[in-house]
């Protein structure tokens, strides 16, 4: 490579990775622990996890529930299985029907129990689980601002990763075998930087490309729109298939007697292991009534496998057959494989902790990048207001980084003792505490001090939260594993292991200072 591609490589990959530091760092954090987002959910609510992603349901009774508190008629409905939760969600669409009353025209949202059919909203169901799997896409900001700016920052991320390979092909496999810690600053941070990143190449590319897509995909296909289908969204959604064909409501009221029990049971009787995740309803009490079900081969058995089967249920035809085995598209499986390798849902616990191993190491390829970037400028010739401004702004850096530790594990703590906390004062535990914690930091003034004193209070708060979970409900992680509660002992030994990684680090860091 000539000297002028490398520099454009280097300062692209320079400016990009420094712009997108901090953002990015919160969300491979955070994302590392949405892995566990059922795991933690569960464990707040002390619930064992039923295992079976499918939605068992009697539909026939849960309509029966909700028609006189929601009039149901002329309304779409569709009951969704999300996964690790007993409840289903279940969400209404505006009643079509002229007659219906004011409430009946708005639509609703909320969690369904599947035994008691209590509804929940979506705000007293807010769990933590749900916080930090929102915060990795930056959720918390107002729509679509938050969506939007994460999905940006995975693409300037996708570039880092592409100029970052870039810059090393020529010496990328012998890069990789050198760690010199005796080394000065700069060598060892490069060392680490270089080495842990391409370790983590594969996951952090795979992740800057679903993340991409899943955020900002309607930005991408925007040109499309106005030049293939002159403005026409809806086209679009339903030759992508994210939107179900309308079947036009037509005022009058459905005189036969159906059972969706027997419909879903149709359905799952075609295809071996196939499980149902979504059933959706079309003009509900309507002459032209129809029937969705979905649902998809179990993953163990196939990687892929999307199926479905709709109903007409006036004259009770199959109007759509879905072969899950033979008739899913390019599409399909794209889509599908892009929603399974970003969420880590197919290989069980081992892929989620080595996914999570690798977004923590994502993390820490981010701070290294950002101390190359003060080492290398912090030379005698430059001057110290430049020096003193790149110093500052690697401590907000840290600060703000380095304090989602602590933070997060005090907010474990806080939200088991006041569980249900709810969604505003989860907001206000978790924000409020890390903004107290990084102008602290920031303050301070020492990145040595904030590095040890996050490792170590978190550690500290790490190994609070298992006992703070015995104390409170009685689920001591050897009770709950007697019991065969994975999940909720699950969690409690990862802060253990967490919480006893993180301090030895600490007091080898605090040792290795002292000897120096």
């Amino acid at each position: 490579m000539n000297n002028r591609n490398y520099n454009i490589f280097f300062h692209t990959h320079t400016v990009s990775g420094i712009v997108i530091s901090v953002v990015l760092y919160v969300i491979f954090f955070a994302g590392s622990f949405a892995f566990f987002k059922d795991d933690i959910t569960n464990w707040e609510k002390g619930d064992a996890l039923v295992t079976n992603q499918e939605i068992h349901l009697d539909y026939n009774q849960a309509l029966k529930k909700l028609d006189p508190e929601f009039d149901l008629q002329g309304r779409n409905i569709s009951f969704y299985q999300s996964p690790g939760k007993k409840s289903v969600s279940v969400s209404l669409g505006a009643s079509k029907d002229t007659l219906a009353s004011k409430k009946a025209k708005e639509g609703q949202y909320f969690y369904l129990d599947t035994s008691t059919y209590k509804t929940k909203t979506y705000d007293e169901s807010y769990s933590l689980g749900e916080f930090i799997y929102r915060l990795h896409f930056l959720a918390q900001i107002p729509y679509p601002v938050g969506y939007y700016l994460s999905g940006f920052i995975a693409l300037f991320f996708l570039f880092a990763i592409v100029t970052g390979v870039l810059l090393h092909w020529n010496k990328i496999v012998s890069s990789f075998y050198v760690f010199r810690p005796k080394e000065k600053l700069k060598t060892l941070w490069t060392d680490a930087h270089t080495s842990l990143g391409m370790l983590g190449l594969p996951f952090q590319f795979v992740y800057a490309v679903t993340g991409t897509f899943f955020m900002i995909k309607l930005v991408i296909v925007a040109p499309s729109v106005q030049f293939l289908y002159q403005g026409d969204q809806k086209k679009l959604y339903k030759e992508l298939e994210y939107s179900e064909t309308e079947y036009d409501y037509q005022y009058k009221p459905l005189t036969k007697t159906f059972s969706i029990n027997e419909m879903v049971t149709v359905t799952k009787k075609n295809w071996d292991d196939f499980e149902i995740t979504q059933v959706e309803i079309q003009n509900y009490g309507d002459a032209n009534m129809h029937v969705s079900v979905k649902g998809e081969i179990a993953v163990d058995k196939k990687f892929t496998g999307i199926g479905k089967m709709v109903y007409n249920v006036a004259n009770d035809k199959v109007v759509l057959k879905k072969d899950p085995n033979t008739q899913n598209s390019f599409l399909d499986i794209s889509k599908n494989v892009l929603y399974r390798i970003h969420f880590g849902d197919y290989g069980g616990y081992g892929l989620k902790i080595i996914s999570f191993v690798l977004g923590i190491l994502s993390c820490f390829v981010i701070i290294s990048g950002v101390m190359i970037w003060l080492v290398a400028r912090d030379k005698k010739n430059m001057p110290e207001k430049k020096r003193r401004f790149n110093e500052t702004v690697v401590r907000y850096y840290l600060a703000i980084c380095l304090s989602m530790y602590p933070v997060t594990a005090l907010t474990f703590i806080i939200a088991k003792i006041f569980y249900p906390l709810g969604r505003e004062n989860l907001y206000s535990v978790y924000f409020i505490s890390w903004l107290i914690l990084s102008l602290f930091f920031i303050l301070k003034k020492n990145n040595n001090f904030t590095n040890r004193l996050c490792l170590l209070s978190g550690s500290i708060l790490g190994f609070l939260i298992p006992i703070t979970n015995g104390l409170k409900s009685g689920n001591w992680f050897w009770i709950s594993f007697s019991k065969h509660h994975f999940q909720l002992f699950f969690v409690d030994v990862f802060w253990i292991v967490l919480a006893s990684i993180s301090l030895y680090v600490c007091f080898k860091l605090k040792k290795s200072k002292t000897n120096k």
